[in-house]
């Protein structure tokens, strides 16, 4: 899970989650939209809505966004006209990149994020070029305090989880998109915190980017997909070694 995983620490560490959290209101406010227009208004009918919630409801989004969120997605409320499309290409060192967005204007995101592959270092290559790297998994994180391992292995393996493994300070909980509503059933039924959860893009591979100046220029990418309104996620399969994470300034 090494790209996942590496990216989501380092940006923890820069504090970049809690510094963009009124971005990613309105990052997660146009997955509720698009999950509400295709599914319906009902999270209990509607899966995706009910992720799009929960990851919503994990970084304290308010409630009245995320009901006006869903209005907008029925067509109650005007602005629920975005597109779906996932952009894929090459960061520094040979890393595979996968971007899934949410835009108005493909005309004006497209060049965009080809602009930004191409500051960092990078190539925007064509669809399917870098997909066969990845798996789409659901990711569950529960806090390893006061949750032992083997019992929380063996309720997310019977409720259909694929993996427990630590996370830092977290066990994060592999498993089929389908069954993601499961198993959170299954670890919040067994008192457990379940502190996020969502739908990812995990490398079947890692890439080592050894190379300092190729590691900031991946950590830049990241950065700035990271930081695009019209990107909901990006997903990459490099691995930097602490040795050159040090030498990187903070």
């Amino acid at each position: 899970m090494a790209g996942h995983s590496h990216w989501a620490n380092i940006a923890r560490k820069k504090s970049l989650i809690d510094a963009k959290r009124g971005k990613l209101w309105s990052k997660l406010a146009k997955a509720i939209i698009v999950a509400a227009k295709h599914g319906g208004p009902d999270p209990d009918a509607n899966l995706r809505l009910r992720y799009a919630i929960d990851a919503a409801k994990a970084v304290s989004m308010p409630k009245d966004n995320i009901q006006r969120a869903i209005k907008t997605g029925t067509g109650e409320l005007k602005g629920g006209d975005l597109e779906e499309s996932i952009y894929e290409g090459y960061g520094a060192g040979g890393v595979a990149v996968m971007c899934e967005i949410l835009t108005d204007n493909k005309n004006r995101t497209a060049p965009e994020i080809r602009k930004i592959f191409e500051m960092c270092g990078g190539k925007l290559g064509g669809t399917g070029c870098v997909a066969y790297l990845f798996e789409r998994k659901g990711l569950i994180r529960v806090p390893q305090s006061g949750c032992d391992e083997d019992r929380i292995m063996e309720l997310a393996l019977e409720a259909g989880a694929d993996d427990v493994k630590p996370g830092g300070d977290k066990w994060e909980v592999t498993c089929e998109p389908a069954a993601m509503a499961t198993v959170i059933d299954a670890l919040t039924a067994a008192g457990m915190t379940v502190e996020s959860n969502e739908i990812v893009r995990i490398p079947t591979n890692s890439v080592a980017v050894d190379d300092v100046e190729d590691a900031r220029k991946v950590l830049a990418l990241m950065e700035r997909l990271d930081d695009h309104d019209d990107v909901q996620s990006v997903s990459a399969n490099f691995n930097i070694p602490d040795e050159a994470l040090a030498q990187l300034s903070p």
